[in-house]
């Protein structure tokens, strides 16, 4: 859309009826009052942007509109004269517009300075050189206007005139460098520099070498322009860098953020140096801990990660880890949770001290503050920071060790969850802190209140308990959470009311209640929150085992067992080992008596009873074999799964590093600078060129320079039939949120279609934001509309419509001509991300949408099915290699991918080989996505089913 219909579309609102208004009734119109003359105005610049010709009315607008003051006619004369034909069909220009040439010399002096400079702004439009001769020297006297708005669009008109007709002011670069020289006002300093930077850089670079102490003195607008020019010079001239590089040094000092954001990117672009680059990081830093904007503060995290994935920069980053950390003081999750993967990604033994001393301290700060409702969160993301410095920097783990375990008893489960984690790859891990940790978590043992985490408690007690005084306070602490046994006697009596005298419930006041006969009823003197008082004092497992959790009996069952085997090896009297054995059983035999009676809230399950009856049984018996099952195939199995995960992630890491490596082939040329000639140097891509081609949505580099190359590598969409009357084909062109549609509109009649109008609509979460506006097509012509479309959820959308037109002379009503819908893929918006085990199992349970896709392939392979499904669906498997590795005839791997929009996409793909139906059986089973919203899974559902079958090239 050109400028002259967007002030159209917002200054222009008049109702046109159904016929056009004639030549006739227009120039009436434009011959009565001001009001008339307004609304008529507008019809004919409407009329006009639909391709009519209305040469008759040139002269009466000359003689009865433009003598005119009013501001409202001014302005639309402004619109009215940009969208005119000017010339005549041999394309001379039209007598009458010296008429309106000098009705704009005389706006050009004008007293009122928006007149002035609204006309200068009109004159950057203009084409023609004839017009725009004789206006010349008002254009230059505007440059010594007391109004800044005058003199800055004053630059602006003769910077468009220099570069369109360099003829009609040939000496404009020494004439705005002059004016520089002598301007006071930031933004026309700014527009003057501007143009000196693309009409004369060598003025440019004279100016800036005479005032290059004074930088820091200039407005912010004029420092930006002043740091584009330095990185274009110095990108183009590697040997101009020393000139101007202290310049940027002093820019990073600006008052502005902006100023100081592109400053520190020029720096690291223009100089590799340890010194330039802990500069700009600093800054970097700086503008993250000081600006407010979230928004602001990703974009600079992300500068910063870019700065890390450089081999020889990251050694200078690892010195400014404790300012990175300084971050974490910004209360936004997101920007947390980066802050911590880049201090991780950085840490070395150098700092690692310092930043697990900042890291203990923040966890300290969590502790039962419930301020904010990402503070369970942030915990976790610190825990796991503090877990994987701990695996990486053994001799951290024994300061962190205290510290974490005091979470065990956290109300927050999942914070819980990391710690009992990551204490259970220390004590694996590292013998020498075994003792610190059997001796922390009996301290806190009886606190826990999570039944998830008092499982996994018992279980390591029961695995690394390994001195007699250890099992005897293991088994305390089980007796202390267990309470009175046998537990279903202490509970009848409860029950019964035979307690003893200090448990009895307190005996308060009756309160009188009247009944509807309006006598008194009676009422118990017992205070009623007995019960509540029992729920109290109940000790945590027995409480447990009453709210029918079973499953925490089967593994203090197998702790028992454990103990009990290791009891019976390291003390050597009978009698102390048959009585502790005896314990251990009474303990089971009374949890099992609970489970089978009515008290529990549920009953024991048949799974749990026959655990505890093999430990029953295992106890009995004590057989080596038993012993050595329960003793040693346990911690093996653990140490192999901790050696498996330790070596994936090592893996992980390497190739992280094999990315960052910069690859020398032996036969790559060596570029030296002194020895380069200056038009090949600097091979590094132009900044602000990438940044313009992002902005367009152009994500490729170097391959797609040109944004017009793109359109080569895309599949166009055809819209109407090559026998239409209007054939229509369209690119869609996806840039995150934003889809843009560029449809060529073709007339294939010999008529002139008029009022040529592409109407869009959209089905799903799409919003058309603009109506294309309507265009005249000649016979066999053709144009390009374009229309923006947002997205606003990921879910598969469908955008259709229709052409519609008038043909001229006709006195039908309007053609219309309809189109193929086009499908947005949802594939457009999803990204492959990762999480943990627990997360994903968390998410599972929470998000209330699934699909479930019955898998219908013809691919016979079950490893070769999943990649084909993870290439089609943009997802990645969070199983790892090692267990999808082997041939069993089935196979199970959990999927996951985050949209753009942040929404989480889950997959269970469960599938299995029919052996029985021979070896070219394709792959059957079911695949089930789980969502947040109904669409997402819907939308991932349907593209599943759509690419289940692998195509034959």
């Amino acid at each position: 859309m050109t400028a002259a219909e967007n002030v159209c579309y917002t200054l222009i609102n008049v109702p046109m009826d159904s016929e056009p208004p004639s030549e006739i009734s227009l120039k009436n119109d434009l011959k009565g009052d001001v009001k008339l003359k307004t609304e008529a105005l507008k019809k004919v610049i409407i009329m006009i942007l639909n391709g009519e010709k209305l040469p008759g009315l040139l002269m009466t607008i000359i003689r009865f509109v433009l003598p005119l003051q009013d501001h409202t006619i001014k302005k639309l004369l402004l619109v009215f004269w940009e969208i005119v034909p000017k010339t005549t069909p041999d394309g001379r220009l039209l007598q009458e517009m010296i008429l309106v040439c000098d009705a704009y010399r005389k706006d050009l002096q004008h007293p009122n300075e928006f007149i002035r400079g609204s006309t200068l702004r009109f004159l950057c439009k203009l084409k023609e050189a004839e017009l725009l001769e004789p206006l010349m020297p008002a254009i230059r006297a505007c440059l010594e206007h007391r109004h800044s708005y005058v003199r800055r669009n004053a630059v602006l008109a003769i910077y468009t005139i220099y570069r369109n007709f360099e003829h009609l002011i040939p000496d404009a670069p020494e004439l705005i460098h002059d004016f520089l020289v002598n301007e006071k006002d930031a933004s026309c300093k700014r527009n003057a520099f501007m143009m000196l930077i693309h009409a004369d850089q060598d003025r440019a670079l004279d100016y800036l070498s005479t005032c290059i102490d004074q930088v820091q003195t200039f407005g912010d607008i004029l420092q930006l322009v002043i740091v584009e020019l330095i990185y274009k010079v110095c990108h183009a001239n590697p040997s101009e860098r020393a000139r101007f590089i202290r310049c940027i040094y002093n820019l990073l000092q600006s008052s502005s953020p902006a100023v100081k954001y592109e400053a520190a990117g020029t720096l690291v672009t223009l100089s590799s140096a340890p010194t330039a680059i802990k500069a700009a990081a600093q800054c970097y830093i700086d503008l993250i801990i000081k600006e407010s904007d979230n928004n602001v503060k990703l974009i600079v995290l992300d500068r910063l990660i870019e700065l890390k994935e450089h081999p020889s920069h990251e050694r200078v980053l690892q010195d400014l880890v404790m300012d990175i950390l300084r971050v974490l003081s910004t209360p936004d999750l997101e920007v947390r949770k980066k802050t911590l993967q880049l201090a991780l990604d950085l840490v070395s033994s150098r700092n690692v001290e310092e930043l697990v001393i900042v890291l203990k301290k923040e966890v300290i700060k969590t502790n039962n503050v419930t301020e904010h409702e990402d503070t369970d969160k942030y915990r976790q993301l610190l825990v796991r920071t503090l877990h994987s410095c701990s695996v990486r920097f053994p001799d951290m783990a024994a300061n962190v060790i205290p510290v974490l375990m005091e979470f065990l008893s956290d109300n927050n489960e999942a914070a819980a969850a990391d710690v009992l984690e990551f204490v259970r790859e220390v004590i694996q891990r590292f013998d020498n802190l075994r003792p610190l940790i059997v001796e922390k978590m009996l301290e806190v043992f009886h606190a826990i209140k999570s039944v998830k985490i008092y499982r996994g408690a018992l279980w390591i007690l029961g695995e690394y308990c390994s001195t007699k005084e250890d099992i005897q306070s293991v088994m305390t602490e089980v007796r202390r959470s267990l309470g009175e046994i046998p537990i279903v006697e202490s509970e009848i009596k409860k029950e019964a009311g035979e307690l003893k005298p200090e448990e009895e419930v307190s005996v308060g006041p009756a309160q009188k209640l009247v009944t509807e006969m309006g006598t008194y009823a009676t009422q118990s003197a017992l205070s009623s929150s007995r019960p509540a008082k029992k729920e109290e004092d109940r000790p945590p497992l027995r409480g447990f085992l009453l709210d029918g959790d079973f499953f925490v009996a089967a593994s203090l069952a197998t702790t028992l067992t454990k103990i009990a085997l290791r009891y019976v090896s390291l003390v050597q009297e009978k009698k102390k080992q048959n009585s502790f054995i005896a314990e251990a059983m009474l303990l089971m035999a009374t949890i099992l008596h609970l489970g089978k009676s009515s008290l529990p809230k549920k009953p024991i399950t048949d799974d749990d009873v026959d655990r505890i009856s093999l430990c029953l049984k295992v106890l009995s018996e004590c057989s080596p074999l038993m012993n050595d099952i329960f003793n040693k195939e346990c911690r093996q199995s653990l140490s192999h799964m901790l050696s498996a995960k330790l070596e994936e992630e090592k893996l992980s890491q390497k190739k992280e590093s094999e990315k960052r490596n910069v690859t020398v082939q032996p036969d790559d040329p060596i570029s030296f600078m002194q020895l380069t000639a200056k038009n090949e140097m600097s091979s590094k891509e132009d900044q602000f060129q990438l940044s313009l081609l992002a902005a367009m949505g152009n994500t490729q580099r170097k391959e797609a320079a040109d944004p017009l190359a793109s359109k080569l590598n895309k599949v166009v969409t055809q819209l109407t039939g090559f026998s239409d009357p209007v054939y229509a084909e369209a690119y869609v062109h996806v840039n995150q949120y934003d889809i843009v549609l560029d449809v060529l509109v073709v007339n294939q009649t010999s008529d002139t279609l008029q009022n040529c109008t592409l109407e869009l609509a959209t089905l799903g979460d799409l919003k058309l934001v603009e109506k294309p506006s309507p265009l005249t097509l000649a016979p066999h012509d053709f144009a390009n509309i374009k229309a923006n479309v947002k997205v606003a959820s990921t879910e598969n959308g469908i955008i259709f419509g229709n052409i519609v037109y008038d043909v001229s002379g006709a006195a039908s009503d309007r053609n219309c001509v309809v189109l193929s819908d086009i499908h947005i893929d949802i594939m457009d918006y999803i990204q492959p991300a990762s999480c943990t085990d627990a997360e994903f199992r968390q998410m599972w349970a929470e998000f209330e949408w699934e699909n479930k896709v019955t898998v219908n392939t013809n691919i016979v392979d079950l490893n070769e099915y999943l990649q084909h499904i993870l290439k089609s669906t943009n997802m990645k498997c969070l199983t790892p290699e090692k267990a999808l590795s082997g041939y069993c005839g089935f196979m199970a791997a959990n999927l996951y991918a985050r949209s753009i929009f942040g929404e989480d996409a889950l997959a269970n793909v469960s599938i299995e080989k029919p052996i029985h139906l021979g070896p070219e059986a394709p792959v059957t089973g079911h695949i089930r996505i789980r969502a947040k919203s109904q669409g997402m899974a819907l939308s991932l559902g349907d593209k599943i089913n759509l690419s289940q079958k692998k195509t034959s090239l």
